[in-house]
């Protein structure tokens, strides 16, 4: 089932000499329980793209079809709650709220929704990210692998259509960052959560399924490891 489509999606910044065009006519398709990493330099236009993806940002021409919604059609509005239901999003800092415990940073998307969790999927969760002991802890009291897995716990906990990841290993040394690639790929399998990947590095690039590199705003290879 195929739950991400890009049409022609392009995204042009400034105009005139000025004008950057930051991703040129992307088709895209993604199905549901595939794990993808996005590779390409910096200004290569993958994190453009994962913002287009996320609906933090518009594209300037083409189509994003994201579970169905086309994100085109949502105001600003639609978009957040629709970013906040059905994307999550992980990135290099981690954005955890300092003066909350682990559990209620987790717990963040639903509280604004005031819907309570299920229990059976939190329990799951927090124990396939290892961190069951952590609930009452501050952010603080975590190492930066720790609080990562916060962040990834929080991104899962509404279960997402997508999960989009933005360099999530950028700030982790090298054993951290395979556990938290480990932690990833787990969340993949066990929970068929479909992850887009972004990343600079082509050693994490290939623990994905899939390899897409972008360069210059194109995909320029798209390959199928496994």
């Amino acid at each position: 089932m195929e739950i991400l489509k890009c049409e022609k999606v392009s995204k042009i910044y400034g105009s005139g000499s000025n004008q950057v065009i930051a991703l040129n006519e992307i088709d895209l398709s993604v199905h549901k329980g595939e794990f993808v990493a996005i590779i390409g330099a910096s200004g290569s236009g993958k994190s453009t793209l994962l913002h287009i993806l996320g609906s933090v940002d518009k594209p300037t021409s083409g189509k994003v079809m994201v579970d169905g919604t086309d994100l085109s059609k949502l105001n600003q509005t639609q978009a957040a709650i629709f970013r906040r239901r059905k994307v999550g999003l992980i990135y290099q800092f981690y954005n955890l709220i300092p003066t909350l415990t682990v559990e209620k940073n987790i717990l963040i998307p639903l509280a604004l929704d005031k819907k309570k969790p299920n229990r059976e999927y939190f329990e799951k969760v927090i124990s396939s990210l290892g961190i069951s002991d952590k609930l009452e802890a501050l952010p603080s009291q975590l190492s930066g692998g720790g609080q990562q897995r916060v962040a990834i716990a929080r991104s899962l906990i509404y279960r997402p259509a997508i999960l989009l990841a933005d360099e999530p290993t950028g700030n982790l040394d090298q054993k951290n960052s395979k556990e938290i690639m480990d932690m990833l790929k787990l969340s993949n399998h066990n929970l068929e959560q479909t992850i887009l990947l972004i990343t600079h590095d082509e050693k994490i690039a290939l623990e994905a399924e899939r390899v897409i590199t972008v360069e210059d705003g194109h995909i320029i290879s798209d390959e199928r490891r496994r």
